[in-house]
């Protein structure tokens, strides 16, 4: 399935929903006409303009009406939504719907996803709405937050009666009937929802349960605390803190690297290891010697002979069966295969794209890995997003530079999801850990170097390959290349 095309031209701009700057950016203005943004110590230049839109872009400080430039009538409207749009694609601002009586925000929408942009698709009276099965309402502060892990933006909601209404919503209703609800949020906020697919038009008549009404048949297979855990655990679909950054170093203690040893008599088993490292087995040196190598020996890349035998010894489909699984109600023939590392219920959901910035014998570019054909299988895509892949590995790993190959490896959710349902995403996560400790293995093996990274952009590859990030999507990384150091513990 390919992910949604951007939409082509522009619709109205919304009337009551204003942009304005996240509280912590700041817009400053040289005396060329040059402005810059300012945030947590970066300086981001966003072109030049004239002194009348420079003058303008003040009023984002407080909040501009998408409306009042949208138009583009006057050049200073078009080099606002220029500006607008650039902050915009930055995660720079945010949007308010503020109350007609004292100008206060009722809701405030914050952007979750880089290409964000508010839309209010056409909604009448007998619409008839309902929330998605994937949206939830929470606390954070004094405020509500309505949210989804669909979304392209969460929904910070102020006023109490606004929350209530969208609770009804629980049940299908007509927009004409929630009009009579005192907290009536407008027709522009059901508007947003449902472009954020927090909201979907629902048939009332329809006899479909609701599970499958939602419009994207490869959502059936999600349940919602496995689809929220995968899109608030990578990166691409939420505006969140991510990665080693330490957020609660200052309010509880590191655990110690070793659990403190349980009260009673020990029983030392000290007498039974081996003497000496030259009793070890063949396996046991290689576990030993297993590390993560985070630099990589440019002048003597990896090969493309080499890379075939890796895949091969990890990935390969080493045969195939078809059998029926066994259910209450009896179940249809299933696909089985069997490769070089285990899987849950021998689902296999896992599959290779490989990211080549170097290797003897293969062109530079994207790859998928045909496991049961041994085969890479080229993919075209952005030069800018290729790009953007290896930097975040190298910026993942704190590397001198971007591996010789990348491997990510992602999930076709639904191989597993089909059977095992709540189980499904906590089962791919194991999966993947012994997937990665066969590549690190193999690489040990073979003298080379590897590194799993452990966060992954979901948006990212979704752009690179047109999958849905709920179809197929990334759920680890795996460096490799020719190790440029000695060995050194992960």
């Amino acid at each position: 399935m390919r992910a949604p095309k951007l939409k082509k031209g522009r619709r109205a701009a919304p009337q009551t929903v204003s942009a304005r700057l996240s509280p912590h950016v700041t817009l400053e203005a040289d005396a060329n006409g040059q402005i810059i943004a300012s945030f947590n110590g970066i300086a981001v230049e966003l072109g030049t303009f004239s002194l009348r839109a420079a003058a303008r872009a003040a009023d984002l400080r407080i909040g501009m009406l998408l409306a009042s430039f949208a138009s583009g009538r006057r050049k200073s409207d078009k080099e606002i939504d220029l500006l607008v749009r650039r902050l915009a694609r930055r995660g720079l601002l945010e949007y308010c719907l503020q109350g007609s009586r004292n100008n206060e925000d009722h809701v405030v929408v914050e952007p979750q996803v880089a290409d964000y942009w508010p839309q209010t698709p056409q909604l009448g009276n007998a619409d008839v709405l309902v929330l998605s099965r994937f949206a939830y309402i929470r606390r954070r502060g004094n405020e509500m937050v309505l949210e989804s892990p669909l979304a392209g933006a969460l929904f910070r909601i102020s006023n109490p009666k606004i929350a209530a209404a969208i609770a009804t919503l629980s049940k299908p209703r007509q927009i004409k009937w929630l009009r009579r609800l005192d907290g009536f949020p407008g027709v522009e906020f059901l508007a947003l929802l449902v472009d954020c697919q927090i909201l979907f038009n629902a048939d009332a008549a329809s006899n479909r349960g609701l599970r499958l009404a939602e419009g994207d048949d490869n959502l059936v297979l999600w349940d919602f605390h496995d689809l929220l855990f995968h899109a608030r655990s990578t990166e691409g679909r939420h505006a969140n803190p991510l990665g080693g950054v330490g957020l609660y170093a200052g309010m509880v203690h590191p655990l110690p690297a070793v659990r403190p040893c349980w009260p009673g008599k020990k029983i030392s088993l000290s007498a039974f290891s081996t003497a000496s490292s030259q009793a070890l087995s063949p396996f046991a040196k290689l576990m030993h010697g297993r590390h993560s190598s985070r630099s990589f020996d440019n002048l003597r890349p990896l090969t493309l002979p080499e890379l075939s035998r890796f895949l091969e010894s990890t990935a390969r489909v080493l045969s195939s069966w078809n059998s029926s699984v066994e259910l209450d109600d009896g179940g249809p023939p299933v696909e089985y295969t069997v490769r070089p590392y285990p899987s849950a219920g021998a689902s296999y959901e896992l599959e290779l794209y490989l990211a080549v910035d170097r290797c003897e014998g293969l062109a530079r570019g994207f790859y998928h890995y045909d496991a049961g054909g041994h085969a890479l299988m080229p993919i075209s895509t952005r030069a800018h997003e290729f790009e953007a892949l290896l930097m975040a590995a190298q910026f993942a790993m704190d590397a001198p530079a971007a591996p010789q190959v990348l491997i990510t490896i992602t999930a076709r959710f639904g191989r597993v999801s089909w059977k095992y349902s709540s189980l499904a995403y906590a089962l791919i996560l194991k999966d993947v850990g012994v997937l990665t400790q066969t590549l690190y293995l193999m690489a040990t093996d073979m003298g080379l170097g590897g590194c799993a990274i452990g966060k992954t952009n979901i948006d990212l590859f979704a752009k690179m390959t047109g999958i849905e990030f709920h179809v197929e999507g990334p759920v680890g990384q795996f460096a490799l290349g020719r190790d440029s150091t000695s060995a050194t513990s992960a």
